[in-house]
């Protein structure tokens, strides 16, 4: 049994539909695809840049804050120690007068 030019021609019809269907999919994964190289992965890239940024900026203030909760611990000692000098100064002044 041969095919005939009209079977021939009723696969080709209904091959037709698939191959534009098929068309259609490559031109959409494509625009997908520029999509991502071009927005997604740009985007993704300032992030990450911007995190290390971040990063390095938190890392060079955690000093600067250590650095400052020591003062503020000196400090405390010293008001601390400032009152209790004036207490005995006020202590030593009534032995005196």
């Amino acid at each position: 049994m041969a095919l005939t030019n009209e079977d021939l021609q009723a696969i080709s019809n209904l091959i037709q539909p698939i191959k534009d269907d098929l068309q259609e999919v490559k031109r959409k994964l494509t625009s997908v695809q520029i999509h991502l190289e071009n927005g997604t992965d740009k985007n993704i890239q300032l992030i990450a840049e911007n995190f290390i940024e971040l990063t390095n900026k938190l890392n060079q203030a955690i000093p600067v804050a250590d650095k400052n909760l020591a003062y503020e611990v000196k400090v405390n000692y010293l008001v601390e120690k400032v009152q209790t000098l004036e207490k005995e100064i006020a202590e030593l002044k009534s032995k005196i007068a």
